[in-house]
């Protein structure tokens, strides 16, 4: 059984790791990865579809492109849903670096949505980079939720 002090650390390398993805995509959005050779944009944007960012993974750009087009309504939901996706990131990192409940109930519920997906690439697409992304989103997901069982059965 791990010691209180290794959970904390757990979960505070889960946060970190979580507010980069959030960070990821506002960088993204803010076009910064555009100001790059276009083999790192490439690079960027793997990335970016590869971390499950996918609000954002098809336009890094989107929030210059509302600046350029503030009347396309097409923009405006994509460049909600990635703010949505950022901020979604953000409160899942903050609330595992406090070591709060609700923080483990969002990466819970964020990371198991991808589980289906990973897998299915994982069998689809068999490469190691697949298999490791499932397998490493499977153990987060399940770190996370013994966590919360662990807090029920020391409230009971």
């Amino acid at each position: 059984m791990a010691k209180q002090g290794e959970g904390a650390l757990g979960l505070k390398g889960i946060a970190m790791f979580e507010a980069a993805k959030g960070l990821l995509v506002i960088v993204a959005g803010l076009g910064l990865a555009a100001l790059l050779h276009r083999d790192a944009q490439a690079l960027a944007e793997a990335i970016i579809q590869r971390l499950h960012v996918n609000p954002a993974s098809r336009y890094p750009t989107i929030f210059l492109s509302l600046l350029a087009h503030p009347d396309d309504a097409r923009l405006w939901a994509i460049g909600g849903s990635a703010a949505v996706y950022a901020l979604m990131r953000f409160a899942e990192a903050y609330g595992l670096w406090r070591g709060l409940a609700w923080g483990n109930w969002i990466g819970v519920w964020s990371g198991g949505i991808y589980i289906p997906l990973e897998l299915y690439e994982a069998f689809v697409h068999p490469s190691w980079l697949h298999g490791g992304l499932a397998a490493a989103n499977l153990l987060v997901v399940l770190y996370l939720a013994r966590g919360l069982l662990m807090r029920r059965v020391s409230a009971a």
